[in-house]
């Protein structure tokens, strides 16, 4: 027998075929992922970038309308979506009362908190994927190794005798399986690996943006508020002066 791989495919059996295409199929789900996160994420610190410059002096000049008509040409932007979200709650918060006495600073803060988590969870969609792959895929190949030693040990009873003709296909689907989990293996951890370390960054750069929204929340909030006292101060003034 040849040992060249179209000879070694064409005796390959049903369960070493099968265990080869599952192999198969689980590298190509783990390349999509890769693609499909490094695109987005590539295009979503793109986009970032770019909203915030685009925001930096509305938020100077405290023109929340501003910014929140911003956010509409950043849809695919992380950070666009954390701040309009967050200034989304914070004029929710102003216009209603909130009965447990807090105030919409706190409130705004809360949400931030909460949209940060569900944003994670959009960034780290797929990684389970490749983790799964990185951890199943050799133990996928062990089993596809099983099989061909069994491949192997029914032609040594088939032929009666032990030279190399009788196990020499099962010893090459043994190997193949062998080298195809681990083939599928190693892309996947590495992948799952790089986008992990990029996307800590980026959760990272969204908790500190969320922590200064907040803050700057806060100072409208007391600006405001301030703002809000000196009117009937001024209001008196003028009735003292019309008197």
């Amino acid at each position: 027998m040849s040992f060249s791989y179209s000879e070694i495919l064409a005796h390959m059996g049903i369960p070493a075929i099968v265990i080869a295409s599952v192999l198969l199929l689980m590298g190509l789900a783990s390349l999509t992922v890769l693609l499909e996160r490094t695109f987005t994420l590539r295009r979503s610190r793109r986009e970032s970038r770019a909203f915030a410059r685009a925001i930096v002096e509305h938020v100077q000049a405290r023109d929340v309308d501003a910014m929140l008509r911003e956010t509409e040409s950043y849809q695919r932007s992380h950070l666009a979506r954390l701040v309009r979200s967050g200034l989304t709650e914070y004029l929710h918060a102003r216009a209603t009362a909130d009965v447990s006495g807090l105030t919409p600073a706190e409130r705004s803060r809360r949400h931030l908190e909460r949209v940060l988590e569900q944003l994670g969870e959009d960034l780290r969609k797929g990684l389970p994927v490749l983790a799964s792959v990185g951890s199943v895929a050799p133990f996928v190949g062990l089993l596809g190794t099983v099989v061909g030693i069994i491949s192997a040990f029914q032609g040594i009873a088939s032929s009666g005798s032990g030279g190399l003709s009788s196990v020499s296909a099962g010893i090459s689907e043994a190997l193949i399986e062998t080298a195809l989990g681990l083939a599928v293996a190693i892309p996947a951890v590495l992948a799952f690996n790089y986008l992990s370390t990029g996307i800590a960054a980026d959760e990272g750069a969204l908790g500190r943006s969320a922590g200064e929204l907040a803050d700057q929340i806060e100072d409208w909030e007391e600006a405001r508020v301030e703002q809000e006292r000196e009117r009937p101060r001024d209001l008196d003034r003028r009735r003292e002066r019309v008197a």
